[in-house]
């Protein structure tokens, strides 16, 4: 299959672009307009430049989509929520105006976020039936997008599916995400750069990690084998708290330090416990191969490699 990956430089789309290629499927790879120095034959725009997608989709014309760009901080979200809802929002309009012009058979992925569920309840998991609720900018703008792939599929006849992805971790995240921040602190005060104390935000927010090549699996599961119109969450169904995450990476890392809030990296509106249930997907033959911890190895190894 002629694929097209938005965001296939970001964390999930380098992981899932490899995936892919080793499925036989030919890739066609959609980069942010600033991206560098990736892949030179990369389809390089803007989701939020209408015309710039429009004649991207036109030069690719894909047999299948799955979407992925979009603003992804939670946490930034809610200093800039005008980019956010052009973005994340607007984005997956344009791209699927531009689908629905140029490659009306294809079968379309749109990325959502468990985020949508706003909090849930502790000791239970959210289903795709549950009520959704946005406590970010960034929640509220993919909700948004999710009621246009509807729209779309409902009365154009679009195949677009929904994902709901929890978070996920492994190689190649971003140091603004909380698991990538722990392993730089970490690094850094094995090597003596910095006192041995880690800065942390709220460690009890109970949260559903998955390894990022298990997302990626469920994606390319989903763009083949999911029903158009359905949405289908992508989690592990197991909540551990932040705190246990990073207990578990001092313990790997054989770093001993105090652990200290941060009060700039709490966020306006956090959600105690936010896990899901898998058992829609699971029924689609997905079983996950990979573990946190693998993943959490792999991202201290990580920084160890790339050094100070």
């Amino acid at each position: 299959m002629r694929i097209l990956v938005t965001g296939a430089d970001g964390f999930a789309g380098r992981h899932l672009c490899a995936l892919l290629r080793e499925a036989g499927d030919e890739v066609v790879e959609a980069h942010g307009p600033r991206a560098e120095g990736v892949n030179s034959d990369a389809l390089n725009f803007d989701i939020s430049d209408e015309a710039a997608v429009r004649a991207a989709v036109e030069r690719a014309r894909p047999e299948g989509v799955i979407h992925l760009a979009g603003f992804s901080s939670v946490a930034r979200s809610h200093g800039n929520p005008a980019r956010v809802f052009a973005v994340n929002a607007l984005g997956a309009v344009n791209l699927m105006t531009a689908i629905r012009g140029s490659a009306p058979e294809a079968r379309v992925l749109l990325i959502s976020s468990g985020e949508v569920y706003g909090p849930v309840l502790e000791g239970t998991r959210a289903t795709e039936e549950q009520a959704l609720v946005a406590l970010s900018p960034y929640a509220a703008s993919k909700i948004a997008a999710e009621l246009a792939g509807q729209q779309f599929h409902r009365s154009y006849g679009l195949q677009v599916m929904v994902a709901r992805s929890f978070n996920h971790l492994g190689e190649g995240q971003a140091p603004t995400f909380v698991v990538p921040s722990f392993a730089a602190q970490l690094r850094a005060i094995r090597q003596g750069t910095v006192p041995p104390v880690l800065r942390a935000g709220n460690l009890e927010a109970i949260r559903d990690f998955s390894h990022v090549r298990d997302m990626a699996a469920a994606y390319l599961l989903l763009l083949t084998a999911g029903a158009p119109g359905q949405t289908y969450n992508v989690c592990s169904g197991v909540g551990r708290t932040i705190r246990s995450v990073l207990e578990e990476m001092l313990a790997l890392s054989g770093v001993s330090a105090r652990i200290e809030l941060d009060p700039a990296r709490l966020r306006p509106s956090d959600i105690p416990s936010l896990v899901g249930s898998p058992d829609k997907l699971r029924a689609l033959g997905w079983e996950p191969k990979h573990t946190v911890t693998e993943a959490l190895r792999e991202v201290l190894d990580e920084g160890t490699a790339r050094g100070p």
